[in-house]
């Protein structure tokens, strides 16, 4: 009856053990505290010497101790290969493993020489190994049938909280992920210069995916070639790296197939070209992710890390969302360079096109003396006797004044092809591209631009490019006014009389002096700049006059300037032509 008893209490207290078990797991979010409670109460109920929850780590592919009872110190840093010891055993075979006597067991490491006998079950998350549930003990045979029912039950329970914990921590992660996402996102995007870009996106890639190092590389304009355009964490080994062929490297099985690559180690993979430069440089396992821009792919975006290391899908995912940003953010660096260069275009162009504009009036004002000259040397009749030598300077001189004038003639001439290829211009588009085209300056300079624009302004007749030059001056010219920054503001609306079109450039900058407005517009020989040519007013004054136009000015000084231009609507140009 006493055997009976005592048989009855001990089921009672493995009964009362599963249910303590339980109660703690679903109290608690803390997977040590779980696994821990569960090692030490396996060791009392079985009266074992010491006992351990094992877990594959699925970065390694090592097992890891992460709860024990009753180990030494030294064996709490054991890592075990899968089928490495019993432990290792029972993790490939997913089978459980009983041994009365260890040291008959070819199978079994020995981290106590007092251990005699070991039971070990699989912890299994939805059919799959991840750990081992073992305990140990000084006596052989210490473990039977209930003994291996029990350990298995608290292996179930055990199961349960990798399974909550692993949920839990994904989605820790994967927030933690989503929030640096954002961050990164802001902080690539914040940058305009293209060098300043790359250097943020392979420093912020290390950062983010806690890695050794990062390198990006982008296509050259043939498309058969990486070149490494930036590095964060690289030694002077890698950076003296060779420019990659698509056809023939591993990152550029990236480009080929538009796909992530990842190497586990890149030090031993025949895989990877430079072996020796990963030794050098202490890298080991390596994740690289194509950068795509609407459907292309651009170039490369590679982290490694310092040690063995496997790539989950969600890091896989993670860094290819990063990668998408960073390849938008490298697009719109690109982008802002390229309007860099139109606007040096355009005032390049601004520039001729007020050399030529000077230069008919030069020749204007010179056509005329020149007339006289011309007049004057026929009317002398300048006729010598035969033999005397002023007959042949006489002559040189007629020539020249020729000349001269034909010189004249054709600079005249050439002016007059820049008149205006008149037709229907939609003015509210037109300033919609130009705000475009210097919203990047503007935004450098501290200049917003506000624009008001009239939605049903009628169309005018004009020529389109020569408007746009007169009013990316006005614009320009704003910006420059406003050195600490301001607010331009653009107003479009037709005319009182409906017969006219008026366009208002108003700027909150240090504004004009009497005098300078008095000779703003008066000739291209004036200024009324400090600095440059002084030529831009003039030429928005010439185009608009070209135009049947108006424009007036109103400023003073320390408190802005507005200028108004006034066109006419196309029945009206006809009707005055």
């Amino acid at each position: 009856m006493s055997e009976e008893l005592k048989k009855l209490k001990a089921r009672y207290e493995r009964l009362n053990l599963l249910q303590q078990v339980g109660t703690v797991i679903h109290s608690t979010l803390d997977p040590q505290e779980a696994l821990q409670l569960i090692v030490r109460e396996a060791v009392r109920v079985m009266n074992a010497s010491s006992g351990s929850a094992v877990l594959l780590n699925p970065n390694t592919g090592f097992l890891e101790i992460h709860a024990s009872q009753g180990l030494p110190a030294p064996a709490l840093n054991l890592k075990l290969r899968l089928g490495e010891g019993l432990t290792g055993w029972v993790a490939r075979t997913g089978k459980p493993a009983r041994v009365g006597d260890v040291r008959s067991d070819r199978r079994y490491v020995m981290l106590r020489p007092e251990v005699r006998s070991e039971l070990a079950v699989p912890l299994e998350v939805r059919g799959e190994v991840r750990g081992v549930l073992n305990v140990d003990s000084e006596r052989s045979d210490a473990f039977d049938d209930d003994d291996q029912e029990l350990l298995e039950a608290l292996a179930t329970q055990a199961a349960r909280v990798i399974h909550n914990t692993w949920l839990y921590e994904q989605l820790r992660l994967q927030a933690g992920q989503f929030e640096s996402l954002a961050a990164v996102s802001r902080t690539i995007n914040s940058t305009l210069s293209l060098d300043e870009a790359l250097d943020t996106i392979t420093r912020e890639a290390c950062r983010l995916m806690r890695a050794k190092m990062c390198s990006l590389m982008l296509l050259d304009e043939t498309r058969a070639w990486l070149d490494l355009r930036a590095c964060s964490g690289a030694g002077e080994a890698y950076l003296r790296n060779p420019r990659l062929r698509v056809d023939e490297s591993l990152l550029g099985t990236v480009v080929r197939r538009r796909k992530p690559v990842k190497l586990e180690n890149i030090q031993s993979s025949g895989r990877y070209q430079r072996v020796d430069v990963a030794r050098a440089e202490g890298l080991v396992s390596l994740l690289s992710v194509p950068l795509m821009f609407t459907g292309e792919v651009i170039g490369t975006l590679s982290v490694y890390t310092a040690q063995t290391y496997s790539f989950s899908n969600d890091e896989v995912r993670v860094l290819s969302a990063f990668a998408e940003l960073s390849a938008i953010a490298i697009e719109k660096a690109r982008l802002y360079e390229r309007v860099v260069d139109v606007e040096e275009q355009l005032r390049q162009n601004e520039k001729l096109s007020a050399l030529g504009l000077l230069a008919a009036e030069v020749a204007h004002e010179i056509r005329n003396p020149l007339t006289v000259m011309k007049m004057l040397y026929h009317s002398l009749n300048l006729k010598f006797p035969k033999g005397d030598p002023r007959t042949e300077d006489a002559r040189v001189m007629g020539e020249k004044i020729e000349h001269l004038n034909k010189i004249v003639e054709r600079i005249l001439d050439f002016a007059r092809t820049s008149e205006p290829d008149l037709k229907p211009v939609n003015l509210n588009q037109l300033v919609d591209e130009l705000a475009l085209l210097v919203r990047h300056k503007f935004a450098h300079a501290g200049v917003e631009l506000r624009r008001e624009l009239q939605p049903d302004l009628p169309a005018i007749l004009g020529d389109a490019t020569q408007l746009e030059q007169a009013f990316l001056n006005l614009m320009l010219n704003a910006a420059e006014a406003m050195s600490e920054g301001g607010t331009l503001t653009i107003r479009t609306r037709a005319g009182a009389d409906e017969e006219t079109v008026v366009v208002e450039f108003a700027d909150t900058g240090e504004g004009m002096t009497d005098e300078q407005q008095q000779r703003v517009f008066k000739s291209l020989l004036s200024t009324t700049k400090a600095k440059g040519t002084g030529l831009g007013l003039a030429i928005v004054n010439r185009v608009i006059e070209t135009h049947r136009g108006k424009i007036q000015i109103e400023s003073r000084h320390g408190k802005g300037t507005q200028f108004t231009l006034t066109l006419p609507t196309p029945v009206h140009v006809t009707k005055r032509d």
